[in-house]
């Protein structure tokens, strides 16, 4: 408090903070509101628009845009249930027409004007740490006893020969465009890529997608991320196992130069979209100064989230080790309790999270994976389920039979994780989530009535299958014959 009256003696005015949010993305926006609504005063800094990637370049637009692309698809399919129609042209501009009015639609959810009525004080600019408790915005320093850093990602864009000298797009800038790309090329074959690439696919492009892995979606079970990569390549190209080692433009076409194992390939395209994944938006903001350590170019945080200033926590993309707006949201409910209610102390759990990439059929994850599972207890200590979606019966009435439920399991029964590939898979995934972050078995699950037909039964299938296997191999079925036998009336 005396450098606070040494300053107000110079006539500088220091506003003191209970929190201050650098960030206002889904991490931010849920500390600032939740703080606020514990008494606190609050200021929250954004250098941009509220909201951040989910709302104006991610999650809203790019599934807006994903529904638009199947919408189309099921025109397609629609003549296979007997309806006739004509051709089906799309207005491209029109589409991302839609996907704009979608996010306004939501926007109202993140407006300054709501986190202002909850007495926060909004403030559009770039903080920059000065000191271990106070940052400067506008060429303004406030002092805070609390921040929360929730800065976000940004795009990494790989060391590619000649990539600065060619336009490409990213998906913070991939809304804007206004003219359907005849032929797209997306390098990069993680959620975005594929998300993006199957839409505009169905909405008329060509695309080309191009991954150095030898697979889609490598964080995903590799077994039903190859599946789906089966399913994608119905729908646009796929070069797997292919690294990019130069790119140039020529007379407005985008020439990449690829390399698969000892032979080279030319790849061209109007578009060139980079979804390469993204590092932390740290940059800039004076760390050093406020003794904030990173580790690998991120905030390093304890499992409470608090940094090396006991002052300073972070959480979302800027930290890591999940890359989602609901990450985001998990941690910023915890670091609520651990920096304005102490006596709490929760340590973060990354036991349970449940991911979705949202191609068509969705694939949806959560536990442990297979290979997960086999390295921390052993092949010979694990069960593996598999549930074709083609035999079950709600999937089958709506043409998605696209897909597996696999459901890992230690030889008792409980549930360690589950990979789930089809229709509304991100929706069907929660019932695992609850049951591996209670610690059920699969009793739960097989034992719970599941209405009939749903695509949930697949659920309960799958679970029963651990039941198949006690119940109609080994000694069940010969004990059942012996009492069969045994209280078979002799007259018979």
């Amino acid at each position: 408090m005396s450098i606070l009256l040494n300053h107000e003696k110079k006539g500088l005015r220091m506003e003191v903070f209970d929190l201050i949010v650098v960030g206002g993305g889904a991490a931010g926006l849920v500390t600032a509101s939740g703080a606020a609504q514990l008494g606190s005063k609050v200021a929250l800094i954004e250098k941009e628009k509220l909201g951040g990637e989910c709302l104006w370049t991610g999650c809203v637009p790019s599934k807006a845009l994903i529904e638009a692309g199947r919408t189309k698809k099921k025109i397609d399919l629609a003549r296979k249930s007997g309806f006739e129609m004509g051709e089906v042209r799309v207005d491209f501009e029109k589409v991302m027409g839609h996907v704009h009015e979608t996010i306004m639609a939501i926007e109202p959810h993140d407006h300054p004007d709501r986190f202002r009525k909850m007495g926060i004080r909004v403030i559009h600019g770039h903080a920059t740490f000065t000191g271990y408790d106070r940052v400067m915005v506008n060429g303004e320093t406030l002092i805070g006893k609390r921040f929360c850093i929730a800065t976000g990602g940004q795009v990494t864009v790989p060391p590619i020969p000649g990539i600065k000298d060619v336009p490409y797009l990213t998906h913070e800038n991939f809304f804007k465009l206004k003219k359907r790309p005849e032929q797209l090329l997306i390098v990069g074959a993680g959620p975005i890529g594929c998300e993006l690439g199957q839409a505009m696919s169905r909405l008329g492009s060509r695309v080309t997608l191009i991954e150095t892995l030898d697979c889609v979606l490598h964080n995903d079970d590799k077994e039903l991320a190859c599946m789906l990569h089966g399913f994608l390549d119905e729908e646009m190209a796929i070069h797997v196992g292919t690294r990019v080692i130069s790119a140039e433009e020529k007379q407005g076409r985008i020439i990449l130069t690829c390399q698969r194992k000892d032979k080279n390939l030319i790849i061209e395209g109007d578009v060139l979209l980079l979804a390469t994944g993204k590092t932390p938006r740290i940059e800039g903001m004076g760390l050093d100064q406020a003794g904030v350590m990173l580790s690998k170019n991120r905030i390093q945080v304890d499992d409470a989230l608090c940094t090396s200033n006991p002052r300073i926590f972070a959480c979302g993309d800027a930290v890591w080790p999940y890359l989602f707006t609901h990450m985001a949201e998990y941690q910023a409910g915890l670091f609520i309790g651990n920096a304005l209610i102490p006596l709490l102390n929760r340590k973060v759990s990354y036991k349970v999270v449940p991911w979705v990439t949202y191609t068509d059929p969705e694939l949806a994850h959560v536990g442990l994976s297979e290979r997960e599972a086999i390295a921390q207890f052993g092949a010979e200590n694990i069960s593996v389920f598999r549930y074709p979606l083609k035999e079950n019966d709600r999937h089958i009435i709506e043409g998605a039979t696209q897909g597996m439920v696999k459901l890992v399991t230690t030889l008792k029964g409980k549930i360690l994780g589950c990979d789930l590939l089809g229709e509304n898979a991100g929706d069907l995934i929660h019932e695992y989530a609850l049951a591996i972050k209670k610690g059920l078995s699969v009793s739960a699950v097989s034992g719970m009535i599941h209405a009939y037909p749903t695509l949930s039964q697949a659920n309960k299938r799958v679970s029963d299958r651990y039941y198949a296997e006690k119940i109609f191999k080994g000694n069940i079925p010969k004990l059942v014959k012996w009492w069969l036998d045994k209280t078979r009336p002799k007259n018979e």
